[in-house]
């Protein structure tokens, strides 16, 4: 999980800070004392963090923090906003061309994830009703063409090669006219990276860039790399000019570094977060969403963005009609747990939710219940379908069968049916009308 380590010391700090019913001056001091050791350990640039205590301690040392009833949430609210202010204060969106035709060029060193991260910003786009085209204008690594062809194909986004070519602005205009008319209105051009910066690589760069006036430049920096991603960044800043960028390898990285500097340092927002390797695992990056995280308070907005997407309505009304019918099958059952996963799974849901902290709950907490899920679903299918659609006859030589069928012990098999009619009885009660009367919480949420 991103901020992982960084999280959990601030909300330990902040856990000493609650329990005080006043504080002092020194309380202060020490709490930012661990804050800056903790920013530090989480390879926060030195500079961004001696700026960053100065002004939260200058703010928690305000008559109205000391005197108030509760000084140790008004430090917490102030680490908060000066959190969200660091990393951007609000969300940086893509823009358009007016023209309706924007070309979005991608740049980066070589292993940042730059052409596989092409083909998730071109699936995001056409998530958002855009209609992309890839271009391959990396003419010098070994099968960096046929990658973004794989990457590609793996969307449905159309790429556009040029395999005689040496020449990279020539590609990418030609790929630019391309697009323009066979109807795309979006082309994401995939250029050559480089162990590090140097001059053949700029100079190449610029001309792509003068050639296919690009509406935006996107930087895409690994942030596993730490303060490396940083420098990358504020280096391909000063040569070519970038408008935003692109953080890969979010889920891998426990510290978070190069994501609370990347804004201060380069005056370029982080526009987007990968979040996997998964062609989905895209994310646009809210600073006010990830300092919630980061101090423990959840992303409900992320959770519900998430079972929006995953929302089937069609689903849900004839969900509907069989909970009031009482025909709540295995089926559907199973189906739930696939909405579940389809969210990203227990621990992504679990990352979201307030006062889960990253020791909450393990690894190995989160990888038993995916364990479970798996289990369950081989257990559903290895039924017949009268089975899955009335449990009520799996009688024991029945259970005995599948078990066979699944590699299931029979007692995983009894423990899916208790959970189903638990489920089943649960799902009932929410479809109760006098039960959403008496608890009017849930009002909305089924």
């Amino acid at each position: 999980m991103a901020f992982e380590n960084l999280s959990e010391k601030l909300q330990n700090t902040f856990k000493k800070l609650r329990g005080k019913g006043v504080l002092q001056e020194a309380d202060i001091n020490e709490a930012m004392r661990e804050v800056k050791l903790a920013l530090l350990e989480a390879d926060v640039n030195f500079k961004v963090v001696k700026e960053f205590v100065a002004a939260v301690k200058e703010k928690c040392l305000g008559a109205e923090v000391l005197e108030s009833l509760t000084p140790g949430q008004q430090v917490i609210k102030i680490v908060n906003d000066e959190l969200i202010s660091l990393m951007g204060g609000t969300g940086s969106k893509l823009t358009y061309s007016p023209s309706g035709f924007t070309v979005l060029l991608m740049v980066g060193l070589q292993g940042t994830g730059k052409t596989t991260t092409c083909g998730k910003l071109a699936a995001w786009l056409k998530k958002n009703g855009k209609k992309p085209m890839l271009c391959a204008c990396d003419i010098y690594r070994p099968a960096a063409i046929d990658q973004l062809e794989v990457v590609g194909k793996s969307v449905d986004v159309p790429v556009y090669t040029d395999r005689e070519s040496r020449i990279a602005e020539d590609i990418a205009l030609a790929a630019m006219k391309e697009a323009q008319r066979k109807g795309f209105d979006v082309l994401i051009v995939d250029t050559a990276g480089r162990l590090q910066i140097d001059d053949a690589l700029m100079e190449e760069l610029v001309r792509v860039k003068k050639a296919v006036k690009p509406h935006e430049i996107l930087l895409v920096v690994d942030a596993m790399t730490g303060q490396d991603a940083v420098n990358a960044a504020e280096g391909f800043n000063e040569r070519l000019g970038i408008d935003g960028i692109i953080m890969t390898k979010m889920d891998g990285d426990s510290r978070g570094g190069a994501a609370l500097s990347a804004k201060k340092v380069t005056g370029r927002p982080i526009k987007f977060m990968g979040m996997g390797e998964k062609m989905d695992a895209l994310e646009p990056f809210h600073p006010e969403r990830m300092a919630s995280r980061i101090l423990g308070m959840g992303d409900m907005l992320s959770l519900i963005e998430k079972a929006q997407e995953s929302f089937d309505e069609e689903k849900a009304a004839k969900l509907e009609k069989k909970l009031k019918k009482n025909e709540f099958t295995l089926e559907d059952f199973l189906d739930q747990m696939g909405q579940v996963r389809n969210m990203g799974g227990i621990g992504k849901m679990l990352e979201m939710l307030p006062g889960m902290n990253s020791k909450a709950v393990s690894d190995a907490d989160i990888e038993k219940s995916e364990k479970e899920f798996r289990q369950m679903e081989a257990i559903i299918q290895s039924m017949t379908l009268e089975e899955r659609r009335n449990p009520s006859i799996l009688n024991a030589s029945r259970r005995k069968r599948i078990s066979a069928g699944c590699g299931q012990p029979v007692s995983k098999i009894n423990s899916l049916i208790k959970k189903y009619e638990d489920a089943k009885k649960l799902m009932k009660q929410f479809n109760n009308p006098n039960f959403m009367k008496k608890n009017k919480k849930f009002k909305g949420l089924f």
